[in-house]
C-alpha cells in the first residue's frame, strides 16, 4: 500500500550544485526496504505523481518485490497549491532530479526513471549517475521521442550513445514515438525495448483492437521489469 510521507531538510552535496542548497519534497512509496531494488520514478509534464496511470504502474511493480518511489518536481507540486505553473524545459530540472536522488540515499541497487517527460530528465543524467556507480539502471514508461505530430522533433541525440542500462516500455501506437519510428533512430545497443502491442502513450491498448487489457498490459511491464532490474542489479 502506498504511503506518502515528506522527505525533508535533506542536504543536496553534489560538484553540479550549491552544497547549501536544502530539498524538500512529498514523495509516495509503494513496496518496502529490502525488496530487489528501489525505482525513483517522475511524473510526465501534465499528470501528478499519483496520477491513475503512475498509481497502477507502482503498485504493479511494487508487486514483483521492487520498492517504488515517486516525487514531484517543483512545479507540479506548486499545483496543489493553486498555483498553476506551466512545465519547464527539460534541461531545468535535471538539478531536482539530481536532488532527490541524493536525497533518497537508497540503500542497494537504484534505478531512476519516469513516466515520459520525468523518464527524460531521468535519461539525460543517468550516464553521469552510472559513471560514479550512483544507479544501476534507467527506466523510462512511455518515452517521449518526439512531440505529438512533430516526428522530425526528436529527443534522441543523448540517446545514441547512452551507457547505463535502460529499459524502455513503450506502446507500438505512442504518439510521442511508434514502433515504427522509433526503430529508425539508431539507439545505443544499451537500450532494450518493451513494446506493448497497441498501447498508447499510457501503454494502455484498445481491447477491441489487439485483445490485450490495460491489466495485461501492467503485468507484462511488471514481470519485464523486475527479471531486468534483478539481472542490471547483479
Amino acid at each position: 500500500m502506498a504511503s506518502p510521507w515528506t522527505m525533508s531538510g535533506a542536504t543536496l552535496a553534489s560538484e553540479r550544485h550549491d552544497p547549501d542548497e536544502r530539498l524538500s519534497m512529498n514523495i509516495l512509496v509503494d513496496g518496502t526496504e529490502g525488496g530487489d531494488a528501489t525505482i525513483l520514478l517522475a511524473h510526465g509534464a501534465g499528470a501528478p505523481m499519483d496520477s491513475a496511470s503512475l498509481n497502477a504502474i507502482a503498485k504493479a511493480l511494487a508487486a514483483e518485490n521492487l520498492r517504488i518511489v515517486r516525487f514531484e518536481f517543483g512545479y507540479m507540486a506548486a499545483r496543489r497549491s493553486g498555483q498553476r505553473k506551466p512545465p519547464p524545459r527539460a534541461e531545468t530540472l535535471e538539478p531536482e532530479y539530481l536532488a532527490a536522488v541524493d536525497a533518497l540515499a537508497a540503500q542497494g541497487p537504484l534505478i531512476i526513471g519516469g513516466k515520459s517527460m520525468g523518464g527524460r530528465v531521468a535519461s539525460m543524467i543517468a550516464d553521469a549517475l552510472y559513471e560514479r556507480q550512483k544507479i544501476a539502471g534507467l527506466l523510462c514508461l512511455g518515452y517521449p521521442f518526439h512531440p505529438p505530430g512533430k516526428p522530425t522533433q526528436l529527443r534522441t541525440r543523448h540517446l545514441i550513445g547512452i551507457k547505463t542500462p535502460t529499459l524502455i516500455c513503450q506502446g507500438t501506437r505512442d504518439e510521442f514515438g511508434t514502433r515504427d519510428e522509433v526503430a529508425t533512430y539508431g539507439l545505443s545497443d544499451r537500450i532494450e525495448m518493451l513494446w506493448l502491442e497497441d498501447g498508447d502513450h499510457d501503454l494502455k491498448p484498445r481491447k477491441t483492437v489487439s485483445g490485450y487489457s490495460t491489466a495485461d498490459h501492467l503485468r507484462t511491464v511488471a514481470k519485464t521489469v523486475s527479471a531486468w532490474a534483478r539481472r542490471i542489479a547483479r
